[in-house]
C-alpha cells in the first residue's frame, strides 16, 4: 500500500468510529488518537495491509479492550457492504458450506442429543431450515449437549430463533441491542410459532464453551443461563458483547465497528470485556465428556 492509500483508510476508518462507535464519547477519542497518529506518520511503514491492520487494531482497542472494534485483514477481496446483493450472495454462500452452522448433530447413548454450532450462528434467513432440520432430530432426546466451543459468533436473530426452540410457547424476553446513535432498543424475544418441534422448556440443557466461544455464541449461553434454562460447562468465554458493523476500506482490509450494547432483561448488563463464566469450570478439552457425564448421570437419577 502507497502512504496515501494508508491515510485514506486510517482517516476513513476515524471518521466511521466517530460516528458510530457504541460509546460516543470513547468513539470521538479514538478518532482523535488516529488522527494524530495519521499525522505523525505512525503507520507510514506499514505497506502491507495485514501487518496494517495488526497494528491498527493494537490502537483501536488501547483502553477499552473491545475485540469487535478491528481493522481487519481478509486474504480474499472484502464484499462491500454498499451493495446488499453481493454481501447477500456473501453470507449465503458462507452458511452453505457450513451446514448453515449445524456441525454436527447426533443422538448419543442415553438418549442425549448433541448439536454443534461451528463457526457461527448464520441469519435465520440463510440457515433458518438446518437449525429446524437439526431440531426436529433433537426434539425426542430427554437431554441436550450444545456445543458452542467452535462458535465465533453470528446473529442476534438466530440466536432468537433457536433459542424458541428450548422454551415452550409462550414468548421469553432474551436479550435488548441500545444503539446509542439513534437511541433505539430492539427487544429480543423467543418465537411463538416455529416451522418444527421444539426440545420444549423443561429437559435439562448443558451448553459447552470455550476461551474463543464469542459474539453470537456468548449471548445464546449469556441467554440461557441468566434464565437457568442450561448449565454452561467449560472455559470463560471471549468477552464480545457489542454488535459489529463492517465497512470496507479497501480491497483486504474491513472496518468492524460495534454499533450496539446488548442489555440482558434478567442481569441489566452483558458479558462485555468478562465473558461468559462458566457454572462448570473445566477445559474446553474436557467440557464434552464432563457434560455427558452430567446430562446421563441426570437421566438415571430420573428415572430412579
Amino acid at each position: 500500500m502507497r502512504t496515501d492509500e494508508i491515510h485514506a483508510v486510517i482517516d476513513r476508518l476515524a471518521a466511521l468510529v466517530a460516528v458510530h462507535y457504541v460509546f460516543p464519547e470513547v468513539g470521538a477519542e479514538i478518532a482523535d488518537r488516529l488522527t494524530e497518529a495519521v499525522k505523525d506518520g505512525r503507520y507510514d511503514d506499514l505497506g502491507d495491509p495485514e501487518q496494517l491492520a495488526a497494528k491498527v487494531t493494537a490502537d483501536l482497542q488501547i483502553g477499552n479492550n473491545d475485540k469487535h472494534l478491528r481493522l481487519k485483514f481478509h486474504p480474499d477481496e472484502v464484499v462491500d457492504e454498499t451493495d446488499p446483493g453481493a454481501d447477500e450472495a456473501d453470507w449465503r454462500r458462507r452458511a452453505a458450506l457450513a451446514a448453515g452452522g449445524m456441525a454436527r448433530v447426533e443422538c448419543l447413548p442415553g438418549n442425549v442429543g448433541l448439536l454443534e454450532i461451528r463457526p457461527l450462528l448464520f441469519y435465520p434467513a440463510h440457515a433458518g431450515p438446518a437449525v429446524s432440520a437439526a431440531m426436529s432430530l433433537l426434539a425426542a432426546t430427554d437431554a441436550l449437549l450444545i456445543d458452542l466451543r467452535g462458535c465465533l459468533g453470528g446473529s442476534p436473530d438466530m440466536v432468537a430463533f433457536l433459542c424458541s426452540h428450548l422454551f415452550d410457547g409462550e414468548p421469553v424476553h432474551l436479550n435488548d441491542l441500545v444503539t446509542p446513535a439513534d437511541g433505539t432498543v430492539r427487544q429480543f424475544w423467543t418465537i411463538p410459532h416455529l416451522p418444527g418441534p421444539r426440545f420444549g422448556g423443561s429437559k435439562p440443557i448443558w451448553v459447552l464453551t470455550s476461551s474463543t466461544t464469542f459474539s453470537g455464541g456468548e449471548e445464546f449461553a449469556y441467554d440461557l443461563q441468566q434464565l437457568g434454562r442450561a448449565t454452561i460447562v467449560g472455559e470463560r468465554t471471549g468477552g464480545g458483547a457489542h454488535p459489529r458493523e463492517g465497512f470496507k476500506l479497501h480491497a483486504h482490509l474491513e472496518a468492524t465497528v460495534p454499533v450496539q450494547r446488548a442489555v440482558n432483561p434478567v442481569s441489566g448488563t452483558n458479558w462485555e470485556g468478562v465473558g461468559v463464566v462458566p457454572d462448570v469450570e473445566t477445559s474446553a478439552a474436557d467440557a464434552y465428556d464432563e457434560a455427558y457425564t452430567r446430562a446421563v448421570a441426570s437421566l438415571v437419577a430420573v428415572a430412579g
